[in-house]
């Protein structure tokens, strides 16, 4: 039997930070991304759906608790198709979930963690969430 692929891409890169002001501020200045206080968003097109989805790179404080129970000093956020079924197909196989789905107008939401405790965020993106227009986005063509 075909296994099922959930994961449909890559949702956000969020990184530990003993200053995320300063980082947001270095990042819009040095390398020209249009930051907000919750870091950038990329806008894209995916060829395979023609469907437009954002990716969020952000920083978090070095005291978050988001992270935890991870000590590591990244979280990764993957975009996921039919996340109740790929909860249950993790929970089988023995995949640490660490708690229940949360819904919000841009998505829902779970964490889970890998073999070496990094943390990982699935989100089954409503990327009409974020409105229609983002100005101070980033857009790409994958």
């Amino acid at each position: 039997m075909e296994k099922k692929n959930y994961i449909t891409g890559i949702g956000g890169i969020f990184l530990k930070s003993k200053d995320p002001k300063k980082m947001n501020q270095w990042y819009a200045d040095q390398l020209k991304m249009n930051m907000t206080d919750y870091g950038a968003s990329f806008r894209f097109i995916d060829e395979r759906t023609k469907k437009q989805g954002v990716a969020q790179f952000s920083f978090f404080s070095e005291d978050t608790k988001y992270f935890d129970p991870s000590t590591k000093e990244t979280m990764l956020n993957f975009r996921v198709r039919d996340i109740e079924e790929f909860v249950e197909v993790l929970k089988k196989e023995g995949v640490q979930v660490l708690d229940e789905i949360e819904t919000f107008d841009y998505g829902k939401f779970v964490h889970i963690l890998d073999p070496e405790g990094n943390k990982i965020e699935l989100w089954e993106p409503v990327d009409a969430g974020f409105g229609e227009s983002m100005e101070n986005d980033s857009q790409v063509n994958f």
